[in-house]
Parts: structure tokens; C-alpha cells; sequence
């Protein structure tokens, strides 16, 4: 039997409950990865709290949707030569929360010599998201662009990538400390969206990254010049920002869509992974909790009280 996190009900964080589970045994195109540490995000607590979401509904459940660890066991028709190799993995929207979690091989990243795993794990969801971001949006260097949830796991590493493509990028953030962090990984101008007049230093604006949407993402897109685009990936601030196709066509501005392939994504992944084993990109982990706290993880998480990626530590 395997330590796990179980989630038997829909509700706040503290239907997040420790217990133990049976080990699980990869099926066929299948691998049993030795789970190290946990990739939270904030669909999760979404999830946890509604049962909406990308994820399976079926209860109990063990939660989780990507990992990072090393393989341990392969199934019927999958190559052997991934045993003992460090991986990160999507697991298929459950099992993450636990010792042991199964993935398909098709889906697995190795993790590059000279990149420490927890850095790999955090770079697994935000990793590709960001990186599609920027390819989507594509700045040109000397472009004023704007990040919203700059210090977030996405908001992080946009704006390194943004500023390494030569933009002039500016972030904003909640609070001193996050807007420190943005300063630190490269911005150029840092705002504190929790101040009544943040937006003053930011105009104009040629691309706005949207993670947060609600009023933020609203007040953000005012600040767009003539010709800017507007990127939203995110609603954390409760709904998507609102731009009507005619106020758009007026001020001649350019909604983005992210259209992600699964060949984009992977390869995305793995860009993400080689700029940070070489020491370009450095993914953030602000906060880490042992598996039995993945309800204060959450708590961490929906209290905006994070920075960068959180990540549950399962083997040290």
C-alpha cells in the first residue's frame, strides 16, 4: 500500500484527506513513475472545490494531474528502456496526489542531465503554457508588453521568455513582494494591481498577456494602443476579460486565441526543459508542503499567498 491524497467530496480544502491506497500497476503503453513531487495548479483547486473542470468526476478519487519522478516499472508493450529514467508527466487528470502514479509513455519528458527534478516538475503545465504564449503573441523586440499574475507559475516565466525575446515587458502583480519577484526575473516596470491607480505607469501598451481576466484583464486591455493584441489563457479573477468584437474592430485591436497541438505542446515541453538545463529559464518554486498538506497547498494556493509554482514534495 502507497501513501496518497484522496478526495471523497467536492468542498474546500479539507476534503483533501491522507490515507493510503493499493499500488498501482502500469497497463499496456503504460509506466509506473516513483512520484517525487506533485505539479499543482490552480484548475485544481477549482476542481476540488466544484468537481468543474478538465478532470475526471468520479469519487473517490486520488487527485493529480502531473508529476515528476523517476520510472520504476513499465507495462505490456511499452519500451523497458524507460526504467529508472527521470520523467515528468501529465498522468491523465488523477493518481498525482500519491507515492506511486501510472502515465502513459507516449506522454512522458525525460529530464535533461544538469536539471533538478523539482525544477522539471514545476516547469510542466507552465512550462509549455508560457512558451505557447509566446509564440502565439510573438513580440517583437522593443514591444511594450504587459503580464498580468506576473509573479504566478505561468506570469514567472513569461516574463523571462518575453524579456529574452526583447521586449520591454511590464508586470504586474499583487503586492511588494511579488512585484520584487518580477523585477528580479527581468522587468523592466512593475506594478501592484492592489493600488487604485496601478495602471498609471504601464501605458500604452502593445500586448497584454491575460492570465487573471475580471476587472484586471478589463483595466489591462484599456491600456492596449491602437493595433495592440490581447492575449487571455486564464480567468483566476472569476471570468474572462471583457472586450467586445466592436469595441476591438474600433480601437483596431487583435483578440489571440492559444490553439495548442499536441505537437506543439510537446514541443513546447521540451524547449522549456533545455533552456532551463542550460541555465536560461529558471522555473520559480515558492512554496513546497509534504503530501499529507495537500489541503494547505490548496489553501496556500486559493489565498493568492504563493509565488511561482507550489509543488507537494512526495519523496526527498
Amino acid at each position: 500500500m502507497m501513501r496518497a491524497v484522496w478526495l471523497r467530496e467536492f468542498g474546500g480544502p479539507e476534503v483533501l484527506t491522507p490515507g493510503v491506497a493499493p499500488d498501482p500497476e502500469p497497463g499496456p503503453g503504460q509506466v509506473l513513475i516513483a512520484v517525487a513531487h506533485a505539479n499543482l495548479t490552480f484548475v485544481e483547486t477549482q476542481f476540488r472545490a466544484t468537481g468543474l473542470g478538465p478532470f475526471t468526476t468520479a469519487l473517490p478519487m486520488i487527485p493529480g494531474n502531473g508529476v515528476g519522478g523517476t520510472v520504476t516499472a513499465v507495462g505490456p508493450g511499452t519500451d523497458p528502456a524507460w526504467t529508472g529514467r527521470r520523467v515528468i508527466s501529465s498522468t491523465g487528470g488523477s493518481g498525482g496526489y500519491a507515492e506511486l502514479a501510472t502515465a502513459p509513455a507516449d506522454g512522458l519528458y525525460e529530464v535533461p542531465d544538469g536539471l533538478a527534478l523539482d525544477a522539471a516538475t514545476a516547469l510542466l503545465a507552465d512550462g509549455r503554457t508560457a512558451r505557447l504564449l509566446l509564440e502565439t503573441a510573438a513580440p517583437a523586440p522593443g514591444e511594450r508588453v504587459l503580464v498580468l499574475a506576473a509573479a504566478g507559475g505561468v506570469g514567472t516565466l513569461l516574463v523571462q521568455l518575453a524579456t529574452a525575446a526583447g521586449a520591454h515587458v511590464l508586470a504586474a502583480a499583487g503586492g511588494p513582494r511579488k512585484t520584487a519577484l518580477a523585477a528580479e526575473l527581468g522587468a523592466a516596470t512593475t506594478a501592484d494591481y492592489r493600488q487604485p491607480d496601478w495602471t498609471a505607469p504601464l501605458a500604452p501598451v502593445d500586448l497584454v498577456l491575460d492570465g487573471v481576466g475580471g476587472p484586471l484583464g478589463r483595466a489591462a486591455a484599456d491600456l492596449l494602443r491602437p493595433g495592440g493584441r490581447l492575449l487571455s489563457y486564464g480567468l483566476a479573477g472569476g471570468s474572462w476579460t471583457d472586450l467586445p468584437p466592436a469595441e476591438a474592430a474600433a480601437r483596431d485591436l487583435t483578440v489571440l486565441t492559444l490553439r495548442p497541438t499536441p505537437e506543439r505542446m510537446r514541443a513546447a515541453t521540451a524547449h522549456v526543459l533545455a533552456e532551463a538545463a542550460a541555465h536560461r529559464l529558471r522555473p520559480v518554486v515558492g512554496r513546497r508542503f509534504p503530501l499529507e498538506r495537500a489541503a494547505d497547498a490548496h489553501r496556500a494556493i486559493e489565498a493568492r499567498d504563493t509565488l511561482g509554482k507550489t509543488l507537494l514534495d512526495v519523496q526527498i
